[in-house]
């Protein structure tokens, strides 16, 4: 193989992920006019990678000529969250807690820079269902299901990450990186972590860490729900509940990952 056969080879690889990079919460739908623009290409060849996409299923056309993600990205999404190795362990203790306290549950984990939702469970007969989809990018400065991942990471990776990362969404969200390094270091000290209102005016989250090791935090255990309809007194049994899952859950990770 040639080295120009390599290169355009590489070039065709980074330009289709360019383009499955175009998509995310605030953007589901693109345009090949966008695809054109935004990576300055020409048409034909914007036209060349869609059609690539569009038959291996990792993007679908609508009838007015927009372009959302296809049937192939969720079962990669489905794959990858099997393949994380923690379904199996945390799924039946977080639908006993749905369960119980009729609230959302999620499991969370950090890939990457990004937090991402990989299992929800609610109850069937949940009143207030929380939109928190598994594969869902949630913030990464604000919230406990975030916040509890970062809390044991050294400060020089926590500066890295969260530099240019930050998001405000309600006027008690941190944005400022020395105010966040300093709240994770009392976070990591109590174990556990309580928001209010950081991502949702009305929602509070309580999270723990998944444990395989003394600082080696694998996934977090959280309980949304929305602060009206959440008193102090089921916050805390849902915080002892949580801890008691999270506890059983971590020593089976420490047995499956020994040292």
């Amino acid at each position: 193989m040639t080295n120009s056969t390599r290169s355009g080879r590489n070039s065709t690889s980074d330009r289709t992920l360019q383009i499955l990079g175009m998509f995310n919460d605030q953007r589901i739908r693109i345009t090949p006019a966008e695809i054109v623009l935004e990576l300055g290409i020409s048409r034909s060849t914007a036209y060349r990678y869609v059609q690539s996409l569009v038959n291996e299923q990792f993007l679908e056309s609508t009838q007015d000529g927009a372009l959302h993600l296809g049937m192939r990205v969720l079962d990669l999404a489905r794959i990858a969250r099997a393949g994380f190795g923690l379904s199996e362990l945390t799924v039946p203790a977080m639908r006993q807690l749905a369960a119980t306290h009729k609230q959302t549950v999620l499991l969370t984990a950090l890939i990457g820079r990004s937090v991402v939702c990989l299992e929800r469970e609610e109850a069937p007969d949940q009143f207030v269902r929380l939109s928190y989809e598994p594969g869902v990018e949630l913030p990464l400065n604000a919230g406990a299901s975030a916040l509890v991942l970062l809390a044991w990471k050294p400060r020089a990776e926590l500066e890295k990450l969260l530099t240019g990362a930050t998001r405000r969404f309600t006027e008690n969200t941190i944005t400022d990186v020395d105010a966040l390094v300093t709240r994770l270091g009392k976070i990591r000290a109590a174990g556990e972590v309580v928001t209010l209102a950081e991502v949702d005016q009305d929602a509070i989250g309580i999270a723990v860490p998944l444990m395989a090791g003394d600082d080696e935090v694998v996934a977090g255990l959280s309980i949304v729900a929305l602060q009206s309809r959440f008193s102090d007194e089921q916050r805390a049994r849902a915080l002892h509940d949580l801890r008691d899952a999270a506890n059983r859950i971590s020593r089976r990770l420490r047995r499956a990952h020994p040292g």
